[in-house]
């Protein structure tokens, strides 16, 4: 399922069985509420800051669930960067940046381009990835 908001740039895309409630698009000092934000409905108001700030927020996303394309019909793909970077978030998933291909248990691969988000808690219903369970059980570590 996506679901879709338009301002007259661009047209955010949000996929909730991707999304890790990361936080990252609305809390904290990077956070943007006036565009995301999960206490009204709709969460997200596409008209709430300047394209180029919440263009900013969705190439944050640690899970790839926010996704942009400009209302022109193009599709616009933030910047990759060749290396590979790996941060531990604090009780919560491993987060890898980059182009990366994983090769699953089964022998399939997953191309994953910019960020993937690796489950570390071990409850995952989406595993090798992040399906947000750490918060459900008070994940630590």
């Amino acid at each position: 399922m996506k679901k879709k908001y338009s301002n007259k740039d661009i047209t955010i895309v949000w996929k909730p069985e991707a999304c890790i409630h990361s936080t990252k698009c609305w809390k904290g000092e990077h956070g943007l509420l006036s565009v995301f934000n999960p206490g009204v409905r709709p969460w997200i108001n596409a008209e709430g800051a300047p394209t180029e700030e919440i263009i900013k927020r969705i190439n944050n996303c640690p899970s790839g669930a926010l996704s942009y394309y400009k209302n022109e019909g193009e599709v616009t793909q933030s910047e990759v960067h060749s290396e590979q970077i790996v941060e531990v978030i604090a009780n919560g998933p491993l987060m890898v940046y980059g182009n990366l291909k994983i090769k699953n248990a089964d022998g399939s691969e997953t191309q994953k381009n910019k960020v993937a988000a690796f489950c570390r808690c071990g409850q995952s219903n989406n595993k090798p990835f992040c399906d947000g369970s750490h918060v459900k059980i008070d994940f630590k570590g």
